[in-house]
């Protein structure tokens, strides 16, 4: 079997001519098969030039016509233009072309017309389409992989029935993003428009309706210093995210809604990323709680011999990474198998069921702080599945109505409430409504629970002042590599 691709300018007469010997030899040739490849004029002379250059040809007109060796394997061989299709018919087929120069031109003009009309309502149907596009921020951070699939549960996003997913990652490299966007395109989702990826900034956040971040940054090796650990992991996540708010200031929607997960600094990126986004409305940044207050929910429930889920609001006060409280003074339980029995529905007080005060105080929180990473060392992986979990919890909530009766913990920026500072992204209960969050007021804050959010606030004053400092020396010397595709 004998297959020849042709190609060449949707305008050109001797593409005519030879596209139709081509059909003549198509009908009367069982064995003979030809791909058309009509290219719109302004695109040419580039399609041309790639076409050869990644097949070792050497060949500057129209048309191009080679042959695919199918049945042997490797690249095409190359044929060459109008005049060798056509000796190479008349020697190996006998059969030739009369098609005269009016007839020619017609049919250039035709092709031309056509190919101008195709490429409108391709045009026409990209404008139509309007997708929803999503960002992830640290794309090959294992957390992605399980977070994908979930992103398109029907329902999740009403009315928006395509999607764009822009899959970024600073540090990895475009085969991993590459081999990551396949994947991705073999879920076979009706709902996917399309899948891009990016290992720099040069179009990050393009008309991102959500953005993710799973940014991680690693410790400094070889320290032993756990101060300078820290203040090199501020620099880095100084550094970035101040990079992260600009080039959402320049190039995501003005309603983008952005989620900041991950295990360090959670409320810190959050606060960079809004100081730095200035026309955003800083009610569209959150941090992500959930996933910590869950890993709460299981300690509770593990104490009191009931299923996680029968535990609810719980509240986290705080630094979601840091220095956080443990608030339970509205923590339900249902199903508990005690002294006291009701009909579906009925609850307790966590804290009228559990009387032990020392492990509350002591063992409870150790446990809790170090919880994820005892997940991980068993596993030797990230608490990826939890961490989906949390920002599934979360886009839930904000993209469809909640129960007003529903208590979450989010990291959202304070404007004074309980006497947190205003500006600091600190952790406090909220709850959705009308696609939108707001703070509880219906919670009490004691003296006692007041000094431990003011350490709490202290902490985060603190990461925020080193992360001043380390941008203020950064603005006074030469730019780093990592901002370079920022706008100017």
């Amino acid at each position: 079997m004998a297959k020849f691709v042709l190609a060449g300018k949707a305008d050109c007469p001797y593409y005519a001519k030879a596209e139709l010997l081509a059909d003549v030899l198509q009908r009367n040739l069982p064995d003979f098969h030809i791909h058309k490849i009509c290219v719109h004029p302004k695109v040419w002379e580039k399609w041309l030039e790639d076409t050869c250059a990644s097949n070792d040809w050497k060949h500057s007109s129209s048309p191009i016509i080679w042959r695919e060796l199918i049945d042997r394997g490797g690249k095409g061989m190359l044929l060459g233009g109008f005049s060798d299709f056509l000796e190479h018919a008349q020697g190996y087929y006998g059969i030739t072309s009369d098609m005269n120069t009016d007839l020619m031109l017609k049919i250039a003009e035709e092709n031309g017309q056509t190919k101008e009309l195709c490429m409108e309502e391709e045009i026409h149907r990209h404008m139509s389409l309007k997708p929803l596009h999503i960002w992830i921020s640290s794309a090959l951070n294992p957390v992605c992989y399980s977070l994908i699939p979930q992103l398109f549960t029907p329902g999740l996003y009403p009315g928006l029935p395509t999607f764009s997913l822009h899959l970024m990652d600073a540090d990895g490299s475009e085969e991993m993003l590459q081999g990551l966007k396949m994947e991705t395109e073999d879920l076979a989702l009706h709902q996917l428009h399309e899948v891009t990826v990016h290992s720099d900034h040069a179009q990050a956040f393009q008309e991102a309706h959500f953005i993710i971040f799973l940014d991680d940054l690693q410790p400094m090796c070889g320290s032993n210093d756990e101060k300078d650990d820290k203040d090199h992991m501020i620099s880095q996540v100084a550094e970035r995210f101040h990079c992260y708010g600009q080039l959402i200031e320049a190039n995501a929607r003005k309603d983008v809604r952005v989620i900041v997960a991950g295990d360090s600094f959670v409320n810190l990126k959050c606060s960079l990323l809004i100081e730095n986004a200035p026309s955003v409305d800083p009610h569209n940044f959150v941090a992500m709680t959930t996933q910590l207050e869950y890993e709460v929910k299981t300690q509770l429930a593990q104490k009191l011999s009931v299923k996680t889920a029968d535990i609810t609001n719980v509240i986290v006060w705080g630094n979601i990474s840091g220095c956080f409280h443990i608030d339970l003074q509205r923590a339900k339980v249902f199903r508990y198998d005690g002294a006291i029995w009701g009909p579906d529905g009925f609850s307790q007080q966590v804290m009228e069921i559990i009387y032990d005060w020392k492990w509350l105080e002591t063992d409870f929180m150790s446990i809790v702080h170090k919880h994820r990473t005892t997940v991980s060392s068993k596993t030797n992986k990230a608490t990826a599945i939890s961490a989906t979990n949390g920002i599934m919890t979360i886009l839930k909530a904000w993209n469809n109505d909640a129960s007003p009766e529903d208590v979450f913990s989010l990291g959202v920026i304070s404007t004074g409430q309980f006497g947190i500072p205003a500006g600091l992204v600190f952790s406090m209960p909220v709850s959705f409504s009308g696609g939108c969050w707001s703070v509880r007021t219906d919670v009490t804050v004691t003296d006692e629970l007041k000094q431990k959010l003011n350490a709490c606030a202290d902490e985060l004053k603190m990461e925020r002042d080193i992360a001043a400092r380390i941008l203020k020396m950064h603005d006074a010397s030469p730019k780093a590599d990592f901002s370079d595709s920022l706008p100017q």
